[in-house]
């Protein structure tokens, strides 16, 4: 299993080989269609012996079940990957059975192809995505306000709308990592009668929250927080995936189930 480094959002967004340039060079180029068919089949590193990659056509396969698929191309002395980032590695040598790339790092990666079969087994029942909730998961909660009571409901619902991020293995190898969103239901009855149900989605914040941010993040969280005169308060958190990044937002639903969206201040 591959180990991650730490690393911060902005880290993440400033690290890759993924200006435009680069990618306008890359693609400008003429692959090497020999390397390209050199480098098919599974490849193990020399130093632990244990499977790094697979490759099958255009595409990379990381031995680490959280991380996806990736497409590549070999350009002169560099490989390509293009994932959330296009990034670059220095090939110092390859041949049939030996491949020998510089990480982002600097590291030296020395691979050798697989002769074993039972190293296959490191890229099948890949668990690609890594939920943060496995089940609906219902939150209710019972208030009064001005001698009348309400109940504000918060369902938790698992989707299979799947978020990308960037990470980086401490060889400096970069990654993208699947991870589901989550979609919010919240409602608030005045005894039988509904003033208001709605799904919620991580889209519905784009006016408080930047659109990059909201690219990478997960609807992980929503809570009820108070009622009083403008309505019935939750608040959602939006969160990086495997960081202690996360940002709030504040909704609000009045009393005739009108819905308020505000950053937290």
């Amino acid at each position: 299993m591959i180990k991650y480094v730490a690393i911060s959002f902005i880290a993440i967004l400033l690290s890759a080989c993924s200006s435009s340039s680069k990618k306008s060079e890359s693609s400008q180029q003429k692959e090497d269609l020999n390397a390209k068919e050199l480098l098919q089949g599974i490849w193990v590193d020399d130093e632990s012996e244990e499977p790094l990659m697979y490759v099958k056509g255009d595409t990379i396969y990381y031995a680490d079940a959280q991380s996806a698929p990736i497409t590549f191309k070999i350009i002169q002395d560099t490989l390509y990957t293009y994932g959330n980032d296009t990034t670059c590695y220095k090939i110092d040598k390859q041949a049939e059975h030996i491949f020998w790339f510089h990480s982002m790092v600097d590291n030296t990666i020395r691979l050798h192809k697989s002769e074993d079969e039972n190293d296959s087994l490191s890229f099948v029942n890949r668990a690609t995505v890594i939920p943060i909730y496995t089940e609906v998961t219902k939150r209710d909660s019972v208030v009064s306000y001005d001698g009348i009571r309400y109940r504000a409901y918060v369902y938790i619902n698992p989707s299979q709308m799947k978020v990308m991020k960037t990470a980086y293995s401490v060889d400096g190898l970069s990654m993208d990592n699947v991870y589901y969103d989550n979609v919010m239901h919240i409602c608030v009855y005045e005894g039988k009668k509904s003033l208001f149900a709605s799904d919620i989605t991580k889209q519905m914040f784009d006016n408080v929250v930047s659109a990059d941010y909201l690219k990478q993040s997960i609807l992980s969280d929503m809570h009820f927080i108070k009622v009083d005169r403008n309505g019935f308060h939750y608040q959602a958190a939006l969160s990086i995936p495997e960081s202690l990044i996360y940002n709030m937002v504040n909704l609000t639903v009045s009393f005739d189930g009108k819905l308020t969206i505000s950053s937290v201040k």
